[in-house]
């Protein structure tokens, strides 16, 4: 056991995350097998949902979440599963009316900014 303050900390903190990946990955495997055993669209999408959040916590690369879901979707093609359309939530527009926008307004000059300053002689 380390005796080092910071050193204990991070032992702790490994620890700690440790346990919070293998939960994700036990996710992404109960997941796969559920789909496995009854491929349907709510399956594939919970499998495919597990391993977005794994590569959005950089559990996963990228490229191997991508192969990992080629793969369920191409089992799924291969029993008949159809695919159910993502639909992604448009952005939230501003909630003011066109009739409540304010015009730019033009600035005044003042009397100090009109006035020139004297060029200084040579």
């Amino acid at each position: 056991m380390p005796i080092i303050k910071s050193a204990i900390k991070r032992v702790r903190q490994a620890n700690i995350r440790r346990e919070r990946n293998i939960a994700t990955k036990r996710a992404i495997k109960e997941a796969t097998k559920k789909f496995n055993q009854s491929p349907s669209s709510e399956t594939l999408a919970k499998a495919h949902s597990e391993l977005d959040k794994a590569l959005k916590k950089n559990l996963l690369k990228k490229n191997t979440v991508a192969r990992r879901k080629a793969n369920l979707a191409k089992a799924a093609k291969e029993a008949g599963v159809k695919l159910a359309p993502t639909t992604k939530k448009a952005p939230a527009k501003a909630a003011t009316p066109k009739t409540a926008k304010k015009k730019p307004t033009a600035k005044k000059t003042t009397a100090k900014t009109a006035t020139k300053k004297p060029a200084a002689k040579k």
